[in-house]
């Protein structure tokens, strides 16, 4: 397991005193980043008919793959290329076809995004599917995501960029300095990394390779924080709202690099076929609680989400009343989980965030 993406600590006596606590909050932060990072979603690759050359070997006209999740379109053509080239392609097409000519869209006819990560693909296909077959039981089996490659007119006007991997690594990079504003209110984190160590984020995604990637993303991303900030907390003061009170942190210092001291999360919210949402997620309320992902949908969608009605008060019988149960008529994937709506907004963005520093919450809908 590797040790990047750790928190890091202020060498204090107060510290060493919460050390093996924090080192358990390092283990687990690591552990789900690359839980994300290993994530692999399964695509099926079929050329369109229409574009296919005469001499093709029709036989072998689909691929299967399992993409990292991490991953963008453009980083997966060379292995793609391979496969037709060496399998379906006669030598003389092979030479003829250009690749700046394709481009993929699914089997209903949706183009895809050359700048949005695979699995954000996959996840924002995932609940359109829900619209048209809402699901009842979430743990079915995994289905390849089936993708339609052409291999002529581009639609240019739907795609926003060309997919060359130069492109969408500048957009890659534009998405890390939106979320590093997002969350500090400037760039200074991205924008003070040495060039070599830029050029070494999109190396790792490049290459698949965690270590190279956290190497450089732990110097720009919040750290998880071992200490979840007091409920209720203390009313708020002039002070920023974002910001813990001292008494939450072991040391009696504000850990300025946790996650739940940022100005905002970076987050997204994909509908099904629908727009995307983006807005302020702090990462604290106003009263000191954690700000939660029920409290951001309901906030958003409410009608999807509507806020739950209150337990009742405690007896002898029920010391630990639990709410009322109601219909849930969607969910909530984030990184292809279907995640619990008590999870904490801060700990979505120090942990499940894609590599780009954003949180994708797609919401899909129920069969009740």
């Amino acid at each position: 397991m590797s040790s990047y993406g750790t928190t890091r600590h202020q060498h204090s006596p107060a510290a060493h005193a919460f050390s093996a606590k924090d080192r358990v909050t390092d283990y687990h932060t690591t552990l789900f980043r690359r839980l994300i990072w290993d994530g692999t979603v399964p695509l099926e690759i079929r050329i369109n008919p229409k574009h296919l050359p005469a001499n093709s070997d029709r036989a072998l006209e689909s691929y299967f793959m399992q993409a990292p999740r991490v991953s963008y379109l453009p980083l997966i053509l060379p292995e793609i290329r391979r496969f037709f080239t060496d399998l379906v392609f006669d030598e003389q097409s092979a030479k003829d076809i250009k690749d700046e000519d394709w481009w993929f869209e699914t089997v209903d006819g949706t183009s895809l995004k050359w700048h949005w990560p695979i699995g954000l693909i996959y996840d924002n296909f995932t609940i359109s599917q829900s619209v048209k077959t809402p699901h009842s039981n979430l743990s079915s089996t995994v289905a390849p995501l089936r993708l339609m490659l052409h291999l002529a007119s581009p639609p240019t006007e739907k795609l926003l960029m060309n997919h060359s991997p130069e492109a969408c690594k500048q957009s890659f990079m534009g998405q890390l300095k939106e979320a590093d504003f997002i969350r500090w209110g400037n760039t200074k984190r991205i924008t003070g990394l040495r060039q070599n160590e830029q050029d070494g984020l999109w190396e790792g995604i490049k290459e698949h390779n965690f270590d190279d990637y956290w190497r450089v993303a732990s110097k720009v991303t919040p750290t998880s924080g071992s200490h979840r900030p007091q409920s209720p907390g203390p009313p708020p003061s002039s002070a920023s709202m974002h910001t813990r009170p001292p008494s939450a942190e072991p040391s009696g210092t504000s850990d300025r690099e946790g996650a739940y001291n940022v100005r905002s999360v970076p987050v997204r919210l994909y509908l099904p076929d629908g727009p995307v949402l983006q807005g302020l997620v702090p990462p604290i309320l106003e009263d000191g609680s954690p700000y939660t992902l029920a409290t951001y949908l309901s906030a958003h969608v409410p009608l999807l989400f509507p806020a739950r009605p209150p337990a009742p008060p405690p007896s002898r019988s029920n010391p630990n009343p639990q709410p009322p149960s109601a219909p849930e008529p969607a969910y909530a994937l984030v990184q292809g989980v279907v995640t619990p709506l008590e999870s904490e907004m801060a700990w979505l963005g120090a942990c499940m965030a894609g590599a780009d520093g954003w949180v994708n919450v797609c919401v899909g809908l129920i069969n009740n």
